[in-house]
């Protein structure tokens, strides 16, 4: 999401946000006043109205106004704009250079069998990632949480694979990165890589992982089983 191009709302009014998260907004309805707001801004009464507003009709935030105040709320597009501040800041002021995203298994649509078999990825999978992949991948549902944490994988070096023709079509290009799996029972496989074609069907709450082995025989895996995938350089 591009909160600054939402309903000119920009860096002033992502502050009152973290305000208003900072006095449980996230939690459920808080009230303020006007007045209130403007003395923690150090800002005129119509300007506290006036952002307000304005995340309200971003769809970032909820009101309900009262006669000695308002009520408010972050909506979950507000919580995921504050998440995005976070993962910023987080990428300048932490040096860890692998993120942990929690999932469970869940079974795929059986495309990736059939891409990563094809031979323009193939010879590149074994070139960039130094070997041929099983022919499936690992699927994993994100929890809610690794949803939002999967936006810093944007500040990891990825390894790219380029798209190709074959005769009658043209297929897209993707890009991995290194991965390590955990399992709740704490076994882990530390050669695979996570996968994201520029064209697929999966979301954003949608992992797909390859590995030169079937991770789910490897690590006697099935669907509903819980995962952390460690995405980054490999220690």
């Amino acid at each position: 999401m591009s909160v600054l191009t939402e309903s000119a709302v920009g860096h002033d009014e992502l502050a009152v946000l973290k305000l208003l998260a900072l006095e449980g907004g996230l939690e459920g309805d808080v009230k303020i006043s006007c007045s209130r707001l403007a003395e923690r801004l150090d800002a005129s009464n119509q300007t506290a109205s006036r952002r307000l507003q304005r995340l309200e009709s971003a769809d970032l935030l909820e009101r309900d106004t009262v006669s000695d105040g308002q009520w408010v709320a972050i909506t979950d597009t507000g919580e995921r704009a504050l998440h995005a501040e976070y993962e910023d800041y987080r990428r300048i002021f932490e040096t860890d250079s692998q993120i942990s995203l929690e999932g469970t298994i869940t079974s795929g649509m059986g495309e990736g069998r059939h891409y990563i078999s094809l031979p323009g990825y193939q010879r590149q999978f074994e070139d960039r990632l130094g070997y041929e992949p099983f022919p499936g991948t690992l699927n994993v549902d994100l929890r809610e949480d690794s949803v939002r944490r999967r936006s810093a994988m944007a500040s990891l070096e990825p390894v790219p694979i380029d798209g190709w023709e074959s005769d009658d079509r043209t297929y897209g290009p993707a890009v991995c990165y290194p991965a390590t799996i955990e399992t709740a029972d704490g076994a882990t496989y530390d050669d695979a890589y996570t996968i994201a074609p520029e064209r697929t069907h999966h979301d954003d709450d949608q992992l797909e992982v390859i590995a030169p082995v079937k991770l789910r025989d490897e690590l006697d895996l099935e669907d509903g089983d819980h995962v952390t995938v460690s995405v980054g350089d490999r220690e």
